[in-house]
């Protein structure tokens, strides 16, 4: 990828290998950067913060930020179902670092993380984070959070729990709205090439795959209609 520096990491095979939820969650997390100037970011940093900040240090490369696609335990730490899962809090102790999300999401993820408002940095849809030359683009794609983001590089989508290899992000838990999740998938994200690679938050049906195939094989992208949807999502 030349100059760009991009690891998409599952939990319980890349890191966190010794937590058995972790593994079967199957979260991911990425690390997205500049080769040259050796700097990157951390992409929904959860369940083994420690691994993914020695892998970063492994690679001889400074974490700049941290990006989150949505406010959910599983992704940004916090408890869910019971179980406490490490994240930002943990990475605030390690490597204080700027955490940037969608507007709508950063009260929800100071909420449930408990890490400080000031560590926040609030973005609308567009607005870019430049990771030395590499510039990350955030996508507000609501549906399975208000504030649910995608983050394009030129030719990949780091898409978190909007949008998998098969199926998509729930939209009956708190916040969830399937007619913005319809809108999303139909219009938001519609306009994206073919050749685009899409990156999920889970290894839900594959780790990766372009978008002109994932148009083909995920049965959620091709509901015809808002009324069928809705039955189906209901």
């Amino acid at each position: 990828m030349g100059q760009l520096y991009f690891r998409q990491l599952l939990a319980g095979r890349d890191f966190g290998q010794t937590d058995p939820i972790a593994a079967q969650m199957q979260n991911f997390a990425y690390l997205i950067g500049d080769t040259e100037s050796r700097e990157c970011v951390v992409v929904d940093p959860a369940w083994a913060v420690d691994d993914l900040l020695d892998l970063v240090e492994d690679d001889d490369m400074t974490l700049v930020g941290a990006l989150a696609t949505h406010y959910h335990p599983d992704h940004v730490g916090g408890t869910m179902y019971g179980i406490t899962v490490e994240g930002l809090p943990r990475l605030m102790e390690r490597c204080p670092v700027p955490v940037h999300a969608h507007t709508l999401e950063c009260d929800g993820i100071a909420q449930v993380t408990g890490i400080d408002r000031s560590d926040l940095v609030r973005h609308e849809s567009g607005d870019t984070v430049k990771v030395g030359d590499i510039e990350i683009e955030l996508l507000h794609t609501p549906g399975h959070t208000p504030g649910s983001c995608c983050f394009r590089l030129k030719d990949a989508l780091v898409a978190g729990d909007t949008l998998f290899l098969q199926g998509c992000g729930r939209v009956d838990l708190p916040g969830g709205d399937p007619d913005e999740m319809y809108t999303t998938l139909t219009q938001r994200l519609a306009s994206l090439p073919g050749h685009v690679c899409l990156y999920p938050g889970h290894a839900y049906g594959g780790e990766y795959a372009d978008m002109a195939t994932v148009r083909e094989s995920n049965h959620y992208l091709r509901i015809p209609n808002l009324e069928t949807w809705r039955r189906l999502m209901s």
